[in-house]
């Protein structure tokens, strides 16, 4: 059963992560890549020679040859916008498509890349005329949420986080005080941030004012090329999490990724000197980075993809060539001056609408807890290989069962109740309806623990046969002890009678044909002598006297407050919270869960002795569980 339990978590494991079907089964997303291009600036040209680029379509674009200025470079992409485009148009186009995305699980991301002064800030930010991609997003958002039904049973909650990473340092935004946050990677390959400040939103009011104040912390400075020039990438997370308010309680969580580069600079044109040389320095490694991960993707024959070279492609891991439907906005400028950067600019892009992403839903499902029979299957392998000890055990469990009444073969057969196999037919069908691009293995795996169930199956009926074999043996014992009885008058030889049934029932458990060879143990037995024997009898007489003084207390109470404890106890386990079952003695915070898990899958307990169920309460603890709390509730 310890195989069972393996299986049972590898398949729960595997249902958390399901694949994209989009309505078109498709497993995979490219990148999409628009570029913007903005107006002249205010001043003229330097040498009045007009752009060097221009848009020829709705998606196509040419830039002039550098070599020849008589020929023209030409590039396509997803979509082109020119100087007049509007910042609605960019949002309506490029970014409110994969928002709703982010409602189902999965994770979207938009940043912008160019030189510096292209416009990349303002088409994220914009002004309070114009708002950019960030405020429209997060304003579709809540627009979305607001807009499910009600009556889809779905809970969601939006939390936000911002940070900023200057000079190859992870800065909160939320947190000014906040020092170099560390890059986490957990089991899942989920990049987190220890320490980052998240904070729960109601409202695009309450989004404003977290962001607003937060955004006023980034660090910017003067150059010869801008005024209001980023010095740091800044990054903006939103998180939604969706819960299901029925059983199995499923929960998604899409996050939606708002980034806004810092922009390559040519420190021979922006004048840079002491501090801002070491940021533009910084920025420009970063982006190198950047250029060498796309590079790394677009090959499909490198050995490593450098995330880890830089902390802001570790961060943008999941929106390129990761899991995340991934918009890149291209900013350019117009003038000759920008002539290289925006050329530069136009051959990342090129490269990055290559890259493919593959996309799927990030659920988790509320797995039930395994009930007790794993552990007592375990205790029984155990002793089946073992000696005396798990012999006493033993001797005690046919004690319990001939004053219940009940027979040994009972146990076992709880096994075959509709626990674990069940469950594991369960999330197999669960598996196989879904579409993983890891089906192969996940067939696999299902084929494995069918492998593993009819092995148990077969250990199972193996037990069956065993406790056939010791109910016969109970009764073989019953009758011994009625003839025991006329045979006390007998010589001290024949007084030996009673420890041949024990080497015989040990005998049973491991090797049952040897039940039969009563005569040759007898003979064996005369030849150790005496000495052996009584070993024999002081071995067996501890327990029954410890039993005698574990039952003694429950003779002392009367048995109305006996029962009348009982039965506190009982409905504290039927109807407690979590506190109120710690509450109880030798409770603590494991057992109390599993109490409630228990509660929740198998309904309420009938009697007292169905705690014995819950995962780690054996018999003996058990009774020791009863006498702590009895006598307590009665203050002795």
């Amino acid at each position: 059963l310890l195989c069972v339990a393996q299986a049972f978590g590898e398949i729960s494991k595997m249902a958390q992560r399901l694949t994209v079907s989009d309505g078109v089964s498709k497993k995979t997303s490219r990148v999409r890549v628009a570029v913007r291009l903005r107006p002249y600036m205010s001043r003229q040209d330097e040498k009045d020679e007009g752009p060097c680029v221009r848009g020829l379509d709705s998606q196509n674009l040419e830039i002039i040859n550098w070599r020849n200025a008589t020929e023209t470079v030409k590039y396509h992409f997803s979509i082109f916008y020119g100087e007049q485009t509007t910042q609605q148009e960019v949002f309506l186009s490029s970014v409110k498509p994969i928002l709703p995305h982010i409602l189902n699980g999965q994770n979207a991301s938009v940043f912008a890349y160019g030189p510096t002064g292209a416009g990349k800030t303002h088409t994220m930010l914009g002004t309070a005329e114009q708002p950019g991609v960030i405020p429209r997003a997060v304003r579709e958002v809540f627009n979305l949420v607001s807009a499910k039904d009600e009556d889809e049973g779905w809970d969601y909650s939006i939390g936000m986080s911002y940070l900023e990473i200057y000079n190859e340092k992870v800065l909160d935004l939320l947190s000014p005080n906040s020092q170099d946050l560390p890059i986490r990677e957990n089991k899942d390959k989920n990049i987190l941030i220890p320490g980052l400040t998240h904070t729960a939103i109601s409202s695009f009011s309450d989004f404003d004012k977290h962001f607003i104040p937060a955004t006023l912390n980034r660090t910017t400075a003067s150059t010869k090329l801008n005024q209001r020039s980023s010095r740091s990438h800044a990054i903006l997370l939103i998180k939604v999490v969706r819960t299901q308010r029925a059983l199995p309680h499923r929960q998604q969580t899409g996050k939606l990724y708002l980034v806004d580069l810092a922009g390559s600079e040519d420190n021979r044109r922006t004048g840079n000197q002491g501090i801002r040389l070491k940021e533009s320095g910084a920025i420009n490694l970063s982006l190198f980075t950047l250029s060498k991960v796309v590079d790394a993707l677009n090959s499909g024959t490198a050995a490593r993809i450098p995330y880890r070279d830089s902390k802001l492609t570790r961060l943008l891991q999941d929106s390129l060539g990761g899991s995340a439907h991934s918009v890149m906005i291209t900013n350019i400028a117009p003038e000759y001056r920008y002539y290289f950067d925006t050329f530069s600019a136009l051959n990342f892009a090129a490269k990055s609408k290559l890259i493919v992403n593959k996309p799927f839903t990030r659920e988790t499902v509320a797995v039930p807890v395994l009930p007790a029979p794993v552990k007592r299957s375990r205790e029984e392998h155990e002793a089946v290989g073992s000696g005396a000890e798990p012999h006493k055990k033993k001797q005690k469990e046919e004690k319990k069962s001939e004053q219940d009444g009940s027979s040994p073969s009972a146990h076992y057969h709880s096994l075959s109740e509709p626990s674990v196999m069940e469950r594991l037919i369960a999330l197999e069908k669960l598996m196989m309806s879904c579409q993983d691009r890891n089906r192969q293995s996940v067939l696999k795996d299902v084929a494995q623990s069918r492998k593993e169930i009819q092995e148990l199956k077969e250990k199972q009926r193996e037990f069956e046969r065993k406790a056939m074999l010791l109910s016969q043996l109970a009764k073989e014992k019953s009758s011994s002890k009625d003839e025991a009885a006329f045979k006390n008058t007998l010589a001290p030889l024949q007084r030996k009678q009673p420890n041949v049934t024990k080497p015989n029932k040990q005998q049973a458990v491991v090797q049952p044909m040897q039940g039969q060879n009563d005569g040759n143990r007898f003979v064996m037995e005369e030849e150790g002598g005496e000495s052996r024997n009584r070993k024999d009898e002081n071995k067996i007489k501890p327990p029954d006297g410890k039993e005698n003084v574990e039952s003694s207390w429950e003779s002392q109470l009367d048995k109305s407050v006996l029962n009348e404890s009982k039965q506190k106890i009982l409905h504290i386990l039927n109807t407690g919270c979590l506190k109120e079952l710690k509450g109880l003695q030798q409770i603590g915070d494991k057992k109390a869960k599993l109490i409630l898990g228990w509660r929740e899958i198998q309904g309420h307990f009938t009697k007292l002795e169905d705690l014995i169920n819950i995962e780690g309460m054996t018999q003996k603890r058990f009774s020791s569980f009863m006498k702590a709390n009895i006598l307590s509730a009665l203050g002795k």
